[in-house]
Parts: structure tokens; sequence; C-alpha cells
């Protein structure tokens, strides 16, 4: 009997310390719920611009104003830097269509890729909905462009800043005409005063050229199309006109007629017209002369002298 109550005692206290053993659960060592992923900030794409001339400078005589519409394209460079094509779509961002109003608004907002991957940014205004070609998208001028919003209906810009590096600032884009453009002042010749000419009954016209063309939105290439027509300029000062004209090579003819009191003088002439370039026409009425003395410069002197005479 002495052996099984030792027995029982000892499975009692064996019992009692496995018990006692436990501790307080407090006092546990606590593993940590396993932490989710951080999804890391989008960085949101934000977009200002200017305008420079043929040369490169910058020109400070021109603003976009409120309510401009411009499209946007950013194409994303691949892991090792190389460029990727301009698509009709597809791109990271197409055709996304941004409002000026002291800055650029978006449509709706758009986001960088990741914070790593640079890209390339495209754009052209005014905008257009649909763009169905980004390397020949058809575009037209007015022929009559004798108001203020139908001669600016045709002054395509198209800017291009590339490989851009994400970025919280705003991405800066040079734009550029990609029209060319006419200037016609009328000055008093012999028999004409500017009384006179300030009274009379004028009309200005440009003749024989293309008013369609398409454009590269990726390299600003216009290739003038469709039929040659007569382009009505608008009147800025007095006697002082001017127009926008697809770049195109015109040939040997009546370039520019001005009536006065229903007499047409024509100023026969061929003439290249090149992208971003101005020409300037200062057209001398004269009536002793049966004609008009006209010479026209470019906007960047090439030291050619395209003077006249018109009959």
């Amino acid at each position: 009997m002495r052996k099984k109550e030792l027995g029982t005692l000892l499975f009692t206290a064996l019992l009692i310390t496995a018990c006692s053993s436990g501790g307080d659960e407090s006092t546990a060592p606590v593993t940590p719920p396993p932490t989710e992923p951080t999804t890391p900030e989008k960085i949101a794409i934000n977009i200002s611009t200017s305008l420079t001339g043929i040369d490169g400078t910058r020109v400070t005589d021109y603003a976009f104003e409120a309510g401009d519409r411009i499209g946007l394209y950013v194409v994303n460079r691949a892991a090792d830097g190389s460029a990727a094509a301009l698509q009709p779509s597809g791109n990271h961002v197409d055709n996304m269509r941004f409002t000026y109003n002291g800055t650029w608004t978006p449509a709706t907002p758009i986001y960088w890729k990741d914070d790593k991957t640079h890209a390339d940014f495209y754009l052209y205004h005014p905008y257009q909905q649909e763009v169905t070609s980004v390397e020949a998208m058809p575009f037209s001028l007015n022929t009559d462009q004798s108001t203020e919003a139908a001669y600016k209906a045709g002054d395509l810009l198209i800017g291009t800043t590339k490989d851009v590096a994400p970025t919280e600032q705003a991405v800066s884009i040079a734009t550029r005409h990609v029209m060319s453009q006419m200037l016609i002042t009328l000055v008093p010749g012999n028999g004409f005063t500017e009384e006179s000419l300030a009274a009379a009954d004028i009309g200005v016209r440009i003749n024989g050229v293309k008013t369609d063309a398409t454009v590269n939105l990726a390299t600003a290439a216009v290739t003038a199309t469709g039929q040659a027509a007569n382009v009505v300029p608008l009147l800025t000062t007095t006697n002082t006109y001017k127009a926008l004209i697809v770049p195109q090579e015109v040939a040997e003819g009546n370039l520019i007629t001005v009536t006065v009191d229903g007499r047409d003088f024509n100023l026969k002439r061929g003439i290249t017209l090149e992208s971003g370039r101005m020409y300037r026409s200062t057209v001398t009425l004269s009536k002793t002369s049966n004609g008009i003395n006209v010479s026209i410069d470019r906007w960047q002197d090439d030291g050619t002298d395209y003077g006249g005479t018109a009959e």
C-alpha cells in the first residue's frame, strides 16, 4: 500500500507542476500578423506649354487663351530606354483632351505608369475628338479667314518632349506653328493717299492655294492635299491682312489679287511656302503704273528679293 500511495502522491505533484508551468498567457510571445504590401502612390501627369519660332527661340507675342483645347499622347519607353512609335491608340495616354484656364487641366486625371518608366509626349492644337491616323491626321483651313475665329481655327500647333522621367512637376512641351503665314500690307502709291485708300472699297485674296492637308503628329510634317482654292485673309489693322496657308509650292500665276473699287490688280508669281514661316508682302497701289509693286520677305530673311510688279 505504501508504494501505491507514493505513486499517487508523485502523480499528483506532477499534475500540479504541469498546470502551473502553463504560466500567464499574457507573457507568451505574440507573432504579429503579416503586413500587406503597400501600393506605390500614383504620380499625376501635369503639363505646361511654350511656343517656339522656326529657329528654336521662344515666341513672346502669342499665348494660349482660356478655353483653348489640345490633344495629348504619352508613349512609354521600353525597359532599356528605347523609344516606341506613336500609335493611333494603345499608347499609355491616347488623345487626352486638356483645356487651358491659366493651367492645363485634363478631361480626366492621368498618371505615370510608375516612378521609373520614362515617356515621350506629343500634343497638338486645336483638339479633335476623333484621330484615326497620327501619321496623316486630316486638317483643313477655312477659305474665308475674314473673322478672327475662322483664322485661328487654322493655326495648327504641334509639340513634342521626349525621354521624360516621372515627375510631380509639370512637363514642359515646346510647341510651334506648322502652317505658313502670309502678311499683306497695302500702302498708297501714285494716285492714292492714305485718306483715299481708307475710303476705297478694297478686297484682298490669295489665289490658287490648297487648303487641305495631312499632318504627322510625331514629326510635324505637313502635306498639302486636295484642290486649289482662293483664300480671303483677315483684316487686322488698317490695310493690313493676314492668312494661314498650308505649306506648299504654288505655281506661277496670280498669287495675290487686290480689288480697289471694283478694279483688280494681280501679282503674278510662284512661291514656295514652308512650315512655320511668315511671308510678308508690302503692296504699293499706284494708278499711274497701272499695277502694284510687291515685296515679300520671309520671317527669316534668306537674302532673296521676292519683289515684283503686278499688272
